[in-house]
């Protein structure tokens, strides 16, 4: 069989077996070729034989068989003369053991047929992208000291058309103009892997190289990306690295051998999400996933990959009693294999794509998350804060009579704020599965829930930190968010909830547009308390300063009632113009404030020398910026 240059050589057989190969997508696969037919090559080394089985040869075991690579890699490459772009094709793979015989979609495949069938199309990777302008300026958008907001979006289920999904270039259009009218800088998407079951939101993959056929092609994927990116919008994807389902057709038990997963289900098998977990002390399972998380920056100029479910992988005891894990080789509960995996991909991320981000979704206390691997970190750019979510849900659900008691709730996210990059999250997670929509977590009548929510939103975009909303809850959408559907959008023109939608974008307008809440993200440098301890008022105030200029003053009050003649020290004399608030009749609030600001008086005040005399809405947030004249 002639070598065409999409076949693995030897250098690859070195990277593959070592771990660190991380474009294998160019190697393994199908590729066509330019003189017609198709190359394939497929990892499975304990088969006794392989064939690739099609539309062009009716699904026939026999009419093109695969020969085994002769370096020892455990690959198997053959050619196919008649073999087409979007037939669709397997491999049929007979194991050494036990006469297994199975046909499995192809693990690097760029396209798969749209579910329930299971097969994957040969595809080519071609588009002409227009997005020069974009990549040629996003290092500074995904930088840490940009402003951050991030849209985070189901596609099936943002909006629908006739009860249809949206396909991804429909979608790009309204999702960009959306995304404009707000004010969001990036988006993320759950999930677009090729995943079989649509319920699982993406989180159970099976393609990690195919965006899901459910809503078009991969060009029609790579048109979603390049409209967004013209229009001045970073996309981020959700990738899955952490396990993935047992589906026959998939990853699981490969070549009639736990290949992709460990064999013991103390180490191999999640017992959360019933699905198989990657064995990471694979090298040649760590060059797959590396792959992937290179290939959509690669080839699909995402801006950055959300990791999903890290915990999960950091922890060999993650979601297992006592007697259901294996400890590592030192006795302790540490993943070692697991957190080498994620330093080898963070590492090629940004030695190939430094202007791009990974972000982890990690739930505990583990250190340096987001700090670079030769300081011992994992290597993130930034890290989800649960504990501020889990804190300040937590807090608003209370009955503002009794805040006073949970004051700690809303200011011990300070005591930790600077320790990693944190991205702030209210995510799909935290409206699904009973827990109810965010409106409806408020308490009170109608127009308190929207005051609260206001209210929090309003201090979410002040605190420390880049911001991410799923979508719905910028409009307060009643609904649990199902993926069945559309979201609510009618409700928007009511008045709450409209209300409510026209204050995220004003608060984004204003954020985007005021260094001093987002430059200095991740360092004290950047936040002073002013009063942390009003716990009898449930007031909070902080400054959120800049490099250079002039600071902003959030101040919270998280009671129905209004505080008049409320005295705030500040470090400047002069206007203090208020920006934000959260009470302003357009927004559904009852229209509390200070006339469009307050000077200042020589008033000591919080240890220091000026003060500002305030009247703080009910339940509201306001920001307030420094002009030395007013």
């Amino acid at each position: 069989m002639p070598h065409t240059d999409t076949q693995p050589t030897e250098h690859d057989a070195y990277l593959f077996r070592e771990g660190t190969h991380s474009r294998l997508y160019e190697r393994l696969g199908c590729h066509l070729r330019p003189d017609g037919g198709a190359d394939f090559a497929v990892w499975a080394p304990n088969a006794e034989a392989v064939s690739v089985v099609g539309d062009w040869n009716y699904w026939s075991g026999e009419a093109d068989p695969l020969q085994p690579a002769d370096d020892g890699t455990g690959i198997w490459t053959g050619s196919v003369a008649n073999a087409e772009k979007g037939q669709a094709y397997k491999y049929r793979i007979r194991s050494r053991h036990a006469g297994y015989v199975v046909d499995k979609a192809d693990p690097f495949a760029f396209y798969s047929e749209p579910p329930p069938a299971t097969g994957s199309r040969i595809w080519e990777l071609d588009h002409t992208w227009t997005d020069d302008d974009w990549m040629s300026t996003r290092a500074a958008a995904n930088a840490l000291d940009a402003p951050m907001s991030i849209y985070e979006v189901h596609p099936g289920s943002w909006r629908r058309k006739d009860g249809q999904f949206l396909d991804y270039r429909e979608l790009a259009h309204q999702l960009a103009n959306y995304v404009i009218e707000m004010g969001f800088t990036h988006v993320e998407l759950m999930p677009v892997t090729e995943h079989p079951f649509y319920g699982s939101w993406g989180y159970q993959t099976t393609g990690y190289f195919a965006p899901t056929s459910r809503y078009g092609t991969p060009q029609d994927f790579m048109y979603f990306v390049d409209h967004l990116h013209q229009r001045g919008i970073g996309v981020l994807l959700d990738w899955v690295p952490s396990h993935f389902p047992t589906d026959e057709h998939g990853l699981g038990y490969f070549d009639g051998t736990h290949l992709f997963e460990h064999a013991d289900p103390r180490q191999g098998f999640h017992p959360e999400w019933n699905s198989a977990i990657f064995n990471y002390g694979r090298n040649e399972v760590r060059s797959f996933l590396v792959s992937s998380g290179l290939f959509w920056l690669d080839k699909y100029h995402i801006d950055g990959l959300r990791v999903d479910a890290v915990a999960s992988m950091l922890y060999l005891d993650y979601a297992r009693k006592h007697g259901e894990w294996i400890p590592n080789r030192f006795g302790g509960r540490e993943n070692l294999e697991a957190i080498e995996f994620m330093q080898t991909l963070n590492r090629a991320v940004y030695r190939d794509h430094p202007d791009t981000l990974t972000i982890a979704e990690e739930s505990t206390a583990w250190p340096r998350v987001s700090r670079p691997t030769d300081m011992d970190g994992l290597g993130f750019g930034m890290k989800w804060n649960m504990g501020w979510m889990h804190d300040n849900l937590a807090y608003m659900k209370q009955e503002p009579v009794h805040r006073k008691f949970h004051h700690h709730q809303l200011t011990f996210s300070l005591v930790y704020a600077f320790n990693e990059n944190f991205v702030l999250p209210l995510s799909h997670d935290e409206v699904v599965h009973g827990k109810g929509s965010l409106i409806n977590k408020m308490p009170g009548d109608d127009w308190q829930q929207f005051a609260n929510l206001r209210a929090l939103f309003g201090l979410m975009w002040g605190h420390p930190g880049k911001k991410l909303l799923f979508m719905g809850g910028e409009f307060g959408q009643r609904r649990e968010w199902t993926h069945d559907g559309e979201l609510e959008w009618w409700v928007a023109a009511l008045e709450g909830h409209g209300g409510l939608q026209r204050f995220v974008a004003e608060l984004n307008r204003f954020y985007r547009n005021t260094p001093a809440l987002y430059e200095v993200d991740f360092s004290s440098a950047g936040f002073e308390w002013v009063t942390a301890d009003d716990a009898e008022r449930s007031v909070f105030a902080f400054l959120r300063k800049p490099r250079d200029g002039a600071p902003v003053l959030v101040v919270s009050n998280m009671t129905p009632v209004p505080r008049t003649n409320y005295l705030l020290g500040v470090p400047k004399p002069g206007f203090w113009r208020e920006a934000i608030n959260s009470d302003a009749s357009e927004f559904g609030g009852a229209g509390w404030g200070n006339l469009g600001g307050v000077e200042s008086a020589p008033v000591r005040s919080h240890g220091r020398m000026h003060s500002l005399c305030l009247t703080l809405p009910p339940l509201s947030t306001l920001i307030l910026e420094y002009t030395p004249h007013g």
